[in-house]
């Protein structure tokens, strides 16, 4: 996510931390910088622009040239006007006071509509009831994929009763009957897109919007669009009168463009990011959070919040139990190997830490899929042997690597470095903390 600008920004900000002290014309070289990064990350070159224009206006005031670290302040100031480019405060979904609350998801073909819908409803259905609701009645296929999804989910679906239907309007009419006798509370509708915004697609959703009232009109982007995407926003902001935009395939953009000007570009908030293929993986958008990000400096609150929703919190007190009984386990190990599979690619979440760029790259050489042959080769092993690895000797190794497809080498090295990670927890549970003469297993990832 924005990996090319987040280089760029570290590069420029490095060099205004090695000057020391600043002159306007080392801000003014810094900030062209600066523009002509966020130019390549495909933001709007007035957007651009007038970001830099009102950075360099503060930059340039005595508090920034006066201060004692001022490459810091030009930071400080680049971050909060990052912040109030994407939207300043966190924007929610709006519910109606009165149940039901509609949401219609508009946007073009391809964008993720489809797949947002069920996402939607899967995010919010901790604390409502939501049903989503095939729309889509001309792209081959929608409407068995949104159902497959949402049985996937195990989220309600409703959709035309006879294949090839083409009555929007009246599917619309019959989801709201049949949410009403079965307490839905939300409904999403998954609608048409086509390959540009057309007046056919505009007239269908003029229709539907007066029949539904609805309290959300949420334009689905896709984010590798780039600057395109926010003439899409533009667009639909203009004939269909949306109240929020979600960004999709954002854990893929390297440039970023979309997230960072569609809000000044259209004055429509984005309300949730797509950061992953998986049905969990929408997040309220946070331009604060992101902004952090953008400069390299982690998303620490993200990270908590992932480990939080991936972890299982009986398996973590069990093994934490089990290090302070001194009785770690491979076992244990498995179930922390899983832990960490849950959190998604170990790169995405290195990068929510606040690390310089040079640590972070360093796990580019990581072989993840190492993850999944430590689990293999444990799986292989008997209730016994995860829990007397001491026991486990020539032929019991030969069958470990042979059940796991591995080799009795990597079975080794498993049980090499899982002695050394046990014997890390036994010192670090009797208060030595500096572990000398010992060293961090390497290869087990």
């Amino acid at each position: 996510m924005f990996d090319s600008l987040k280089e760029r920004l570290e590069g420029i900000f490095s060099k205004l931390r090695s000057k020391g002290r600043l002159t306007e014309e080392d801000i003014s070289d810094a900030l062209r910088e600066v523009r002509r990064a966020l130019l390549e990350a495909d933001v709007n070159y007035k957007i651009a622009k007038d970001l830099v224009e009102r950075i360099k206006d503060r930059c340039l005031g005595q508090e920034v040239l006066s201060s004692i670290m001022p490459a810091q302040q030009v930071y400080a100031v680049v971050y909060e006007e990052l912040c109030n480019l994407m939207g300043g405060k966190r924007e929610r979904l709006n519910f109606a006071p009165k149940p039901p609350s509609i949401f219609t998801l508009v946007g073009l073909q391809g964008s993720g509509k489809t797949t947002t819908a069920v996402k939607l409803a899967l995010r919010i259905s901790d604390s409502h009831k939501p049903m989503v609701v095939a729309c889509d009645l001309r792209r081959p296929a929608a409407v068995k994929q949104l159902k497959v999804l949402a049985e996937k989910a195990g989220v309600p679906f409703f959709g035309p009763e006879e294949a090839g239907s083409n009555n929007v309007l009246d599917v619309a009419k019959r989801a709201l009957t049949y949410a009403d006798s079965r307490l839905i509370d939300v409904i999403i509708f998954d609608t048409a897109g086509r390959l540009h915004v057309d007046d056919d697609l505009m007239s269908e959703l003029e229709r539907m919007h007066k029949l539904l009232n609805p309290q959300e009109v949420l334009l689905v982007v896709d984010a590798m669009t780039g600057q395109e995407g926010v003439n899409v926003a533009q667009a639909f902001q203009e004939k269909a009168g949306i109240t929020g935009v979600i960004l999709t395939k954002l854990d893929g953009d390297a440039r970023g463009g979309a997230a960072l000007a569609v809000k000044a570009a259209t004055g429509v908030p984005i309300k949730l990011v797509g950061v992953g293929e998986h049905l969990e993986d929408l997040e309220e958008f946070d331009a604060a959070r992101m902004a952090q990000r953008i400069l390299g400096m982690g998303d620490m609150e993200g990270l908590l919040e992932k480990i939080q929703k991936s972890s299982d919190v009986e398996e973590i007190e069990r093994v934490q139990k089990s290090l302070k009984d001194d009785k770690f386990t491979l076992e244990d190990l498995l179930v922390q190997l899983r832990q960490i599979q849950k959190l998604g690619p170990l790169d995405k979440v290195m990068d929510m830490l606040p690390l310089p760029g040079k640590v972070k790259s360093q796990v580019s050489d990581v072989d993840f899929r190492r993850i999944k042959h430590v689990e293999a080769i444990i799986l292989s092993m008997t209730p016994e042997e995860r829990k007397r690895p001491e026991i486990i000797k020539g032929s019991r190794k030969r069958r470990i690597a042979s059940g796991s497809g591995t080799n009795v080498q990597m079975v080794n090295q498993v049980l090499r470095q899982y002695q050394q990670m046990k014997e890390i927890f036994k010192r670090f549970g009797k208060g030595k903390g500096k572990l000398r003469g010992l060293k961090i297993p390497k290869g087990l990832f």
